[in-house]
């Protein structure tokens, strides 16, 4: 039976991991014959099978003023539950006018009802989804109970009320069994887990002309080694210990480069690891205003590429991170066949690690082990090939297309049988 699916979120816009992933889904459930629909307060689909409504958008004005009195503070005052419901409440108008629109069958709930970016958006899908019954699907990817700005607030009746609800015909998936068990014991929702995925059944297309001076642009050299830390320069991404490994590995050819920029959580870290690096003699490239979302050409006439751009290139990546809710660039790095290093975070522990992939890892320091592995990585090119085509094999069986299509089944499946 095909159905409409109607996906809501803040934004469906650029790279983030909500937009890349629920791109991933509505590709699948077309494949299968149901069509997408997107509704969010940004978006880059197309209009005639969207709904724009600015008021969604997280950095909206309206949600903007409510997020900055809510946040750090026990007491709210009467205007803003005021405010906070009022939206809410011409939100939820909007979501029954993009139902009725679309001639919606089932939704699909993308971290509007996980973590509280956009509290009104929130109330209003949890309203909504109480006085409809309609099925819907909550992806979850990362809870407000795990982010610290989230934890003083003016607002613990809103966050156990939809976030996320408890409501008849929703069905709750996650990206980790760590968030699964953290679903079940806070609010005692069951849930499935889909991992994050990438589309292994079709490899990616070779080097084009575009992309094929990546490394002449970065300035490499022709013997130089590309080490790609594809992720932002926030402290969380552990880059002290990329630099720890290559001033551990003493190899001049070797380049630290820095795809992303700063973001959003200030300079303080960018200034640390630019020093760290210069004491430690580590040659460290910041390529982030060079990569963006989309190809194209800025204001002195130079290239612009995206990270899929980078990652054919590199020699290395490395992927120190100390948290990650699932985390993409371990797939992409597989994806792309480039050897990796991690940091044992605990998704990875639990979820990754096992299914036998075979790459240099630390435990919160770099250590010989790691630092001879990665340097036999990058003298041997027969090893390199069989490591990288081995991983490529087992994220071939654990995170492909074909797993998040025997998961999307399920859940439609569930959806149908509850209807019967």
């Amino acid at each position: 039976m095909s159905e409409n699916i109607g996906f809501i979120s803040t934004r469906f816009t650029g790279t983030d991991g909500v937009s890349l992933e629920s791109a991933k889904w509505a590709k699948v459930f077309w494949e299968d014959r149901h069509v997408s629909y997107w509704y969010a307060g940004l978006l880059d689909r197309s209009a005639d099978i969207s709904m724009c409504i600015p008021e969604a958008h997280f950095q909206h004005p309206d949600n903007a003023w409510i997020d900055r009195q809510l946040w750090g503070r026990k007491r709210r005052s009467p205007k803003l539950s005021r405010r906070i419901n009022d939206l809410a409440e011409y939100l939820k108008l909007t979501l029954y006018e993009f139902v009725e629109r679309f001639d919606l069958t089932v939704l699909v709930i993308e971290n509007a009802l996980t973590i509280p970016m956009h509290v009104p958006l929130g109330i209003a899908i949890t309203e909504f989804l109480a006085e409809t019954e309609m099925p819907a699907i909550a992806h979850h990817h990362d809870f407000y109970w795990e982010r610290e700005r989230f934890q003083n607030s003016a607002t613990p009746d809103y966050l156990e009320m939809a976030f996320p609800p408890r409501v008849s015909r929703l069905q709750h998936v996650v990206i980790n069994q760590a968030a699964r068990e953290s679903l079940a014991w806070r609010k005692g929702l069951p849930s499935v887990v889909i991992p994050n995925v990438l589309d292994f059944q079709n490899p990616p297309p070779p080097i084009d002309d575009y992309a094929a001076d990546v490394r002449e642009q970065i300035e490499m050299g022709p013997d130089g080694k590309m080490i790609l830390q594809p992720t932002r320069i926030v402290p969380r991404k552990g880059i002290e210990h990329t630099i720890t490994l290559l001033r551990r590995l003493k190899d001049r050819r070797c380049k630290l480069v820095i795809s992303h920029q700063a973001g959003d959580e200030g300079e303080d870290y960018l200034a640390q690891i630019s020093e760290l690096a210069h004491d430690e003699g580590v040659d460290i490239r910041f390529f982030g205003d060079r990569v963006a979302d989309l190809r194209q050409f800025d204001n002195q006439c130079r290239k612009i590429y995206v990270l899929e751009d980078l990652y054919p290139h590199a020699d290395l990546v490395t992927f120190p991170s100390i948290y990650e809710g699932f985390g993409n660039a371990f797939l992409e790095a597989i994806y792309f066949r480039v050897p990796i290093l991690v940091n044992r975070y605990e998704v990875f522990i639990r979820d990754i690690e096992p299914k036998g992939f075979k790459l240099p890892t630390i435990n919160g320091f770099v250590n010989r082990k790691a630092t001879s592995q990665v340097r036999w990585l990058l003298d041997n090119p027969d090893y390199r090939r069989q490591i990288v085509e081995h991983n490529y094999e087992v994220a071939s069986k654990y995170f492909s297309y074909e797993v998040l299509r025997y998961g999307l089944q399920r859940l439609l499946r569930n959806i149908n049988l509850r209807m019967d």
